[in-house]
């Protein structure tokens, strides 16, 4: 299997005042190729240091990559790296200059001298134009190895990916990527979802894994290339029957997009009321384009008294159940419902903490309610870490309700 190692320059990202979500990304998309990342090496804005990591990933497998260093300024010294490992002279490129002009032209702006920089490259490099920003990438070879730098802001890294490093991987490695399917999944733990999938571990040219990027929890299955089309149908059949209600798509979008893509073909419209959450669930159902054809209002009602003037929620169930209570999480969701005119409306209602529980109500407890047009639908979850990690879960607990609902998982 092909090795890749992976080079992260910067001060801010040795620092940790940028978090380098470029190598995670990359890992991924080389792991789906059929490579194997085998070591990532994360360099600040030091020229020898820079050398050095060129050096020892060319060294130790078949493909580097390398994000960052590629701008204007006296920083920026990947160029200048790569040519003093190659032992040759650097060379002005006259079309990326001429493509970098233009850019600026197009935007009414003057060029200086710095991002004329940008245009010079290690002599014997090959040029990576930029599409997407002003700094041309580059590849080389070395010790066998072949080389590419790409800039470090992540849309033009994944676009030089899409565009220039996946072709000549394919390509340069005569790469034949296997089938990935990707189930994702919703309230159910890591470690149950393992324990469901342990009998499908040693099935011959397939491959599972797992991922979870909170509240969702993904299952990948990576299938070799010859592996027989119907045998792949069957296996996919039986894993979505096994996961069961919990899994939200196959090879599709986050849960917000399938919660969109259902309202829009059902002509169905949603507001929310959030306590505990603070606007998250309708900031999610908002990332998606298009949400304003189905999402018509967001309240956030964190007082006793909002949650009475912008729901109505009854003064006498707030005194006799709480905020925190099944009581109050359905009329939040029947008020917002009522108020708007929606179909749906959907209601988180909790403590998040790190203060604020009792015996009777922990610290974790939420209450999430989905009122629609045939009743009003409860759950009361008991949730656990710190304030971020609550509101996380509170949130996709939430979607998770309404998507159920959608996908005719639910009865009230």
């Amino acid at each position: 299997m092909p090795t890749v190692v992976l080079i992260s320059q910067g001060d801010e990202v040795i620092t940790g005042q940028t978090l380098d979500t470029n190598a995670q990304w990359l890992a991924e998309r080389l792991t789906e190729l059929g490579l194997s990342v085998v070591r990532k090496i994360t360099v600040g804005d030091r020229l020898n240091d820079i050398v050095d990591a060129i050096r020892q990933g060319t060294a130790l497998a078949d493909v580097v990559i390398s994000t960052g260093g590629l701008g204007p300024t006296v920083d920026d010294l990947t160029a200048e790296a790569a040519a003093a490992v190659l032992g040759g002279p650097m060379r002005l490129d006259e079309e990326a200059l001429a493509f970098i002009e233009a850019l600026f032209a197009r935007y009414g702006r003057t060029m200086n001298d710095a991002n004329r920089k940008q245009a010079v490259l290690p002599a014997s490099s090959t040029t990576l134009m930029n599409q997407w920003g002003t700094a041309p990438g580059f590849s080389i070879e070395h010790q066998g190895a072949v080389a590419f730098f790409v800039p470090g802001v992540p849309r033009e890294m994944r676009a030089f990916w899409a565009h220039h490093i996946q072709p000549e991987l394919v390509r340069r490695l005569s790469l034949t990527p296997g089938r990935l399917i990707t189930f994702r999944c919703m309230g159910i733990p890591e470690s149950h979802l393992e324990e469901l999938m342990r009998p499908f571990n040693a099935i011959d040219g397939a491959v599972l894994g797992f991922r979870t990027k909170l509240p969702e929890n993904q299952v990948k299955l990576r299938v070799d290339p010859d592996f027989p089309e119907d045998r792949l149908d069957a296996l996919v059949a039986d894993i979505r029957s096994t996961i069961g209600k919990g899994l939200f798509g196959v090879n599709c979008g986050p849960i917000e997009e399938v919660i969109g893509q259902a309202l829009t073909e059902r002509g169905e419209t949603i507001a929310t009321a959030e306590s505990c959450t603070g606007g998250q669930i309708s900031a999610t159902l908002t990332a998606i384009a298009g949400s304003s054809n189905y999402f018509i209002e967001g309240a956030c009602v964190y007082a006793n008294a909002a949650k009475v003037r912008t729901c109505g929620v009854s003064e006498g169930t707030l005194a006799a159940h709480g905020a925190v209570s099944e009581p109050t999480a359905r009329e939040m969701a029947e008020g917002i419902r009522a108020r708007a005119g929606t179909t749906y409306g959907l209601s988180s209602t909790g403590i998040a903490g790190p203060g604020g529980g009792s015996a009777e109500k922990p610290v974790g407890t939420v209450h999430i309610a989905l009122a629609t047009p045939n009743g009003t639908h409860h759950k009361r979850l008991r949730l656990g870490g710190d304030r971020e990690r609550i509101t996380r879960l509170a949130t996709g607990g939430a979607l998770d309700m309404l998507r159920r609902h959608l996908q005719g998982l639910l009865r009230t």
